[in-house]
């Protein structure tokens, strides 16, 4: 069984999205790496992972639209490791219409859709040509704002490092609602319920990760309740998503600009997960947008 002696990974999604940045991160980790593998040797190769003694443990492969009608082949393939027993994960990346053409604009390259031009009609094609595929994924990565060392880094951190509690990795993500949900989280909390520290003159320049901000926060009891009672809850659930065999979970914590409310619970609940030895990393979105000079909080 495949899933007993190797991890094999399937990457695809849009053109220009970053599966080559993706699979470069994953060999830098040791995985045995191919690129546009035709989806009818994807069975084959999971075959011979399996006979190669222990040498091979961790796997990753890309499969995308450049393999052409081989592409339309990919769901029976993966239908076909799954009937003979073999466990594998898929990583769709992805990235909005305007980056992705920014992107083939600066790289001067075709898209595959679109070998005459019109790149947005491209893009669009694939996209929708993707929609089912994008639906079974196990994890769906926006590439859309991550520079190449960024998405590495998420990559690294989702497949890579396993030696942290319970192979789960933990990302916890600070926002301002005003600004969108971002669209990998797992689990969200809105704390637009707690006070303000925007209408307190002296704390609005300052941002969550300040101690006077952080006093004005859970000085209030109705936020050290809260936050007691979500940690209760990530310690009773967190030990039930490594058990299904989670990789990587992303909690996102979000206020009205991103800026104070947020930002404090963030780093509280990042604190938690340090002190159970979780692999973790906390980022505060929209904290230094705000600060550069947006009014309304």
């Amino acid at each position: 069984m495949l899933s007993k002696q190797v991890r094999l990974l399937v990457i695809t999604g849009l053109s220009g999205a970053g599966k080559t940045q993706a699979l470069q991160s994953l060999e830098d980790q040791g995985y045995f790496c191919v690129d546009n593998l035709p989806p009818s040797l994807i069975l084959k190769f999971a075959e011979l992972c399996t006979q190669s003694q222990g040498k091979v443990t961790r796997a990753a492969i890309v499969c995308d639209l450049r393999g052409g009608e081989f592409f339309s082949s990919l769901a029976e393939a993966l239908g076909d490791l799954h009937r003979e027993g073999f466990h594998y994960e898929i990583l769709f990346l992805e990235a909005s219409d305007e980056v992705l053409v920014g992107r083939y604009k600066e790289s001067r390259r075709r898209h595959p859709l679109s070998p005459g031009g019109g790149i947005l009609e491209g893009i669009q094609m694939e996209r929708q040509m993707l929609t089912e595929l994008r639906g079974v994924a196990h994890k769906i990565m926006d590439t859309s704002n991550l520079s190449s060392q960024q998405l590495r880094h998420q990559v690294a951190e989702s497949f890579g490092n396993e030696q942290a509690s319970g192979h789960l990795a933990v990302s916890v993500v600070s926002f301002g609602f005003k600004y969108a949900i971002p669209l990998d989280v797992d689990l969200l909390i809105d704390v637009r319920f707690l006070p303000n520290p925007f209408y307190v003159a002296e704390l609005r320049p300052l941002t969550g990760e300040h101690p006077q901000v952080q006093d004005y926060i859970f000085s209030n009891p109705v936020a050290q309740e809260f936050v007691d009672k979500y940690l209760g809850l990530l310690e009773f659930i967190l030990p039930y998503y490594v058990k299904e065999g989670k990789r990587h979970l992303v909690i996102g914590v979000g206020c009205t600009g991103g800026q104070h409310r947020s930002v404090a619970i963030a780093e509280r609940i990042g604190l938690f997960l340090q002190e159970r030895s979780y692999m973790m990393s906390v980022k505060h979105r929209d904290a230094a947008r705000n600060r550069k000079g947006d009014k309304s909080k």
